[in-house]
């Protein structure tokens, strides 16, 4: 295997980046355990998992790059665990505006925005939907159907790859990868639409819960896992990351993939330790911030 025929500055590679797979576990467990005795029971689980999705993509980007055969599971792995984080992202606002009820009672006349990304950024006529308990189901539906079929579509996949019709890099539209990718691509779209929506309407609101930080921190997860793992893979299949024998292009791509996912994902939980690390008390009536801001003013 590749990592025991490592040079000297190659072992020390993978012995610092797999020492920051560790130290983002051990930070991710210890704010978990802050979190569990600090916040209220009914937010707990949800606020766990949203922060538990940098290290588990480290994890899995570790395992990855010292046992290069395992790389199609651990992709998979990370990608369903974050299609469930899309979706407990979305509860999670709903948890800190005080639940469900409380946010319909504070926006009983309000409308929600659709003409938002990833979907309809650019229709700007789409009308405003009043804001109910259907629209609100709508919105969980939405995220909840890539948790579901995201695990679903992966079985399918590791079946197909068992049985010989599955090929990651295999593009071609004789093959089931294209085909899966595009659909997994469209459910990614309709998943990301409600958390968006939903942050448009709240971000005014929990303002004093940092929800912009929250958000902009899911946000770098998604596009790193996302996004530039689709531009590195492309860059291999297409030969522009040149072949380093005994490593193809796509392994040097899947390589570098592994790299910076840890890196990036390290600096993630470290940052997201400073952001959910606060009490979290029921949110008050829309001057939490001013009534925070005055607190901060006060002497010691």
């Amino acid at each position: 295997s590749l990592p025991a025929g490592l040079d000297l500055p190659g072992r020390f590679l993978f012995a610092i980046l797999t020492l920051m797979t560790l130290i983002a576990n051990l930070v991710f467990i210890e704010e978990a355990v802050y979190i569990y005795r600090k916040i209220p029971s009914s937010k707990r689980s949800i606020i766990i998992w949203v922060n538990a999705a940098a290290p588990v993509i480290a994890t899995t980007s570790c395992i990855g790059m010292w046992i290069p055969r395992s790389t199609m599971f651990t992709d998979f792995t990370a990608a369903v665990f974050f299609a469930i984080v899309i979706h407990k992202f979305l509860l999670m606002m709903i948890k800190e505006c005080g639940g469900q009820k409380l946010l319909l009672r504070r926006f009983e006349n309000g409308r929600f925005k659709i003409s938002t990304g990833p979907c309809c950024c650019c229709c700007l006529c789409l009308p405003r939907v009043r804001i109910t308990r259907r629209t609100l189901f709508w919105m969980k539906l939405g995220t909840f159907q890539f948790a579901f079929f995201r695990p679903v579509l992966m079985f399918l996949s590791i079946v197909l790859w068992t049985n010989g019709n599955y090929t990651p890099y295999n593009l071609s539209p004789k093959g089931a990868a294209i085909w899966i990718s595009c659909f997994v691509g469209v459910l990614t779209i309709l998943a990301l639409w409600p958390v968006a929506i939903m942050f448009q309407q709240v971000r005014t609101l929990l303002t004093c819960k940092k929800i912009i930080s929250k958000f902009a921190l899911y946000q770098f997860i998604l596009i790193l896992n996302h996004l530039q793992t689709a531009i590195i893979n492309i860059l291999a299949m297409q030969r522009v990351i040149p072949c380093a024998p005994p490593l193809s292009s796509s392994a040097r791509g899947a390589y570098m993939i592994q790299q910076l996912l840890i890196m990036e994902m390290f600096l993630i939980t470290l940052i997201s330790r400073v952001v959910y690390r606060r009490r979290y008390d029921d949110l008050e009536p829309p001057e939490c911030t001013a009534e925070e801001d005055g607190d901060n003013k006060q002497t010691p």
